[in-house]
């Protein structure tokens, strides 16, 4: 196959077997969907995990819940689908040269021929503006957190032509929900938000430093930057280190959020989050074998677990 070439059907080479897309989508609409990455819905789950972080946390803070948090918790959902969409559209985007030299990405909708730049141009601004539409529906400051969240989108693309960390940009972008929940349900942004983001930027150095082992071979033979590629066969002992990272972070967020109003119970109940969240990365750890793509892969779509763990802790926490 060339890389100008679709694959079968238009089917990306590593989506999910039998993905809503592919299956029951209508034919117009498949390259645009897949282009916003909507047949491997692990990046969403991936994105708006941090905003219910985020937002449970912030309850747990001052004991308040109301239904308005129904549509905070609603609203990052559909706004994760579309931004994450319009995010995976611009990095296509600006990706479109190196993604026509890679095995697991010619396959995708412009390198692929199936979607034009000027028609992933169009597709990108109108999820955009969907998104700012339920941005609106939040208090002034969430709106400004959202708006300034373009700016580690928009760099993303670029950082792993610049430096060997590109995962540490997705990071900052990926847990920007974090930040923008909990200052829609407060009204303010507060030290337990910025702790807890600090904590997701940790926990994706994790997951996508596992992802980008899949491409060593061809991001070394273009150029292209990793995490990856840099700590080579010294990857599991900088994954520990990002793991107790996450773990130790997530804790302060809990504690910091915890401390001025809910109980003990509540607190002790809370922190099993990131105590549980840990041992699913430890067990990602033991399974690890970085010269295994599909392996490499398994492990990374398991972080859509590793993410709901604390999230049922911190539920949990709220009914004490």
């Amino acid at each position: 196959m060339t890389n100008t070439e679709p694959a079968p059907d238009g089917h990306v080479a590593d989506a999910v077997k039998g993905n809503w897309v592919d299956a029951i989508a209508p034919a117009v609409t498949r390259p645009y969907l897949r282009l916003s990455r909507a047949d491997r819905p692990i990046g969403t789950w991936l994105l708006l995990i941090p905003c219910l972080w985020g937002l449970s946390l912030a309850m747990l803070h001052d004991q308040s819940a109301t239904w308005f948090d129904a549509w905070i918790a609603i609203g990052c959902g559909i706004g994760a689908f579309l931004m994450r969409g319009a995010g995976c559209t611009w990095n296509d985007i600006s990706d479109r040269d190196f993604d026509g030299q890679v095995e697991r990405t010619r396959s995708r909708p412009i390198p692929s021929g199936q979607v034009s730049v000027k028609g992933a141009v169009i597709w990108m601004c109108a999820q955009a503006l969907i998104a700012f539409g339920i941005l609106l529906t939040f208090n002034t400051n969430a709106i400004l957190l959202g708006v300034l969240a373009l700016v580690p989108v928009a760099i993303y693309p670029f950082a792993k032509r610049f430096t060997w960390w590109p995962q540490v940009f997705l990071g900052l972008a990926f847990n920007w929900g974090a930040l923008l929940a909990w200052t829609a349900h407060t009204g303010q942004l507060e030290a337990p938000a910025v702790v807890l983001y600090l904590a997701g930027i940790a926990w994706t150095l994790f997951y996508d430093t596992i992802y980008a082992h899949q491409d060593t071979e061809d991001d070394a033979l273009i150029g292209i930057k990793s995490t990856a590629r840099l700590f080579g066969t010294d990857t599991a002992k900088w994954l520990r280190r990002f793991l107790m990272s996450t773990v130790g972070l997530m804790g302060i967020a809990v504690i910091f959020a915890a401390l001025d109003e809910a109980s003990i119970l509540a607190m002790v109940l809370a922190l099993g989050g990131p105590w549980a969240m840990g041992w699913h990365m430890a067990w990602q750890l033991r399974g690890l074998d970085i010269e295994d793509p599909g392996k490499c892969l398994q492990l990374f779509r398991a972080n859509r677990d590793t993410g709901i763990i604390p999230l049922l802790f911190f539920c949990a926490a709220l009914m004490a």
